[in-house]
């Protein structure tokens, strides 16, 4: 009788929704196999942030021996659409479709831009290899190689903003904040595997293995997305042309909800805050802490899984009853022992402590991230999902582009400054450049904290009660 007890499927359905990741965020309207497929594009996503950001930026400059402002500004390229994420969401909301469909085109469009951006790449590649005393082919490469960025970036952008707002239509109330979750740990999942994978197939380069590789990596992405977007998103009704003035009425109506820029304003600084220290974060564990290739590597998947850690352990602190602004501080408030701990890893020479700072930057950005993005889903005027998606994702893909450009301007300054005697002899190292970004992240913190206390007394005041419900793991027993 146990025996049959414990082979029922009402059994085996509890003990999914106990010990399975992310199973409570399945329902009726949205099953978990259909859910998991759909986080399929943030997979996608992931990866391919991994190649541009991680693998190719060091192939181009070491192996490749391009210029590293060129990287840079290849790298940079994609910003130029984050800005106007806020447009193609809107444009998701009121997609004037034969077919009745409003954000599966935007995620396809935004697949076949991916797609053609990394099928492009590898020819680029190939000028780059050339010798340098052939100009024009290196040249050529090099403009083929940005418009390769350009492609993937606008990919990218359209992809998310549409997939995210798709999640935020299908998903019932109550179960929008664990698929969220879900979403953004699949884009950290990815990051993760990406960065595995492609140091595991390019660990004897060469030119062909390295065109070979963002090949494979097209065909894949355009797989996962093909997959995931499948039969997602249901008709509806044929609609009729979109309004020649509805995106400056959508955005009016966005602007009067009340703090709304304050938000947005907070958003931004507390993505500045968390993402100065990017292009820094490697080099000062290399230069500074005398650090090999392999430790700074993993300093990406550390930081990725300490914001995995914060999905998780989200669930628990939202089911208490805590707001998602609150949740935003305490990112925001652990960030701060985060940063010290990568300070004080310089004068101490402890290694050990400057990985632990970069995965607690990791955790505490994570509570940050799900926090405001939570925040964004249950503002008010439902009926501007994309909108709302893509002010947040275009304020924040904004802010961390730039961010990190500061970062590296900053580094250098101050460092050359310091190692040129202009600050005196007990700032004279290359210690100082890096310790002013830390620093002033840590300021910025204290100002995104006291950014976010009005918004806290707000939703405090003027929001109704509603039960907290867990964020991205099922709760575990005990």
């Amino acid at each position: 009788m146990n025996l049959t007890r414990l082979l029922s499927p009402a059994w085996a359905v509890r003990l999914t929704q106990r010990y399975v990741p992310f199973a409570d965020a399945a329902s009726a309207e949205l099953p978990l196999g259909r859910l998991l497929r759909l986080s399929l594009f943030q997979l996608s996503i992931g990866m391919t942030m991994a190649l541009l950001v991680g693998t190719l930026n060091r192939v181009m400059i070491v192996e490749l021996g391009v210029p590293a402002w060129w990287v840079a500004m290849s790298v940079a390229l994609p910003l130029v659409f984050a800005p106007l994420r806020a447009l193609i969401g809107y444009r998701s909301d009121t997609h004037p479709s034969a077919l009745g469909l409003k954000r599966m085109p935007y995620m396809w469009i935004g697949t076949l831009l991916m797609f053609g951006g990394l099928a492009i790449m590898p020819f680029a590649l190939l000028l780059l290899s050339l010798p340098q005393e052939q100009g024009v082919e290196i040249w050529a490469g090099r403009i083929g190689a940005a418009l390769a960025f350009l492609l993937v970036g606008a990919g990218m952008q359209i992809t998310q903003t549409a997939g995210l707002a798709l999640a935020s239509d299908i998903a019932p109330e109550d179960k929008r904040p664990r698929v969220v979750a879900l979403l953004y740990s699949a884009l950290l999942a990815g990051m993760i595997l990406g960065s595995g994978l492609l140091g595991w197939v390019l660990t004897d380069f060469s030119p062909t293995r390295l065109v070979q590789v963002v090949q494979g990596a097209a065909v894949v992405v355009a797989l996962l997305n093909i997959v995931s977007l499948w039969k997602q998103e249901a008709r509806g009704a044929k609609r009729g042309a979109r309004a020649a003035d509805g995106f400056s009425r959508s955005w009016a109506r966005l602007m009067a909800i009340p703090k709304i820029r304050r938000f947005l304003w907070t958003v931004g600084l507390g993505t500045v805050a968390f993402s100065m220290q990017d292009v820094v974060l490697e080099p000062f564990g290399g230069q500074v802490l005398g650090m090999d290739v392999g430790l700074t590597s993993s300093l990406t998947a550390m930081s990725a899984g300490g914001a995995l850690l914060a999905f998780a352990l989200s669930s628990r602190i939202l089911a208490g009853g805590v707001d998602t602004i609150r949740l935003a501080a305490r990112g925001a408030l652990l960030g701060l022992p985060a940063f010290a701990c990568v300070i004080f890893s310089a004068p101490l020479q402890a290694p050990w402590l400057f990985q632990l700072g970069a995965a607690l930057i990791g955790f505490s950005g994570g509570l940050f991230s799900v926090g405001m993005l939570l925040t964004a889903m249950d503002l008010p005027e439902r009926e501007l999902t994309g909108l709302v998606l893509g002010a947040w994702g275009a304020v924040q893909a904004t802010a961390a582009g730039v961010s990190m450009a500061i970062g590296g301007v900053l580094r250098d300054i101050v460092g050359g400054l310091a190692t040129g005697g202009w600050l005196g002899t007990a700032l004279n190292s290359p210690v100082t450049g890096y310790s002013f970004v830390f620093h002033l992240e840590i300021y910025l913190l204290f100002v995104v904290l006291i950014a976010l206390g009005p918004l806290v007394r707000r939703r405090q005041t003027h929001s109704p009660s509603r039960p907290a419900q867990p964020l991205g793991l099922a709760e575990l027993p005990g």
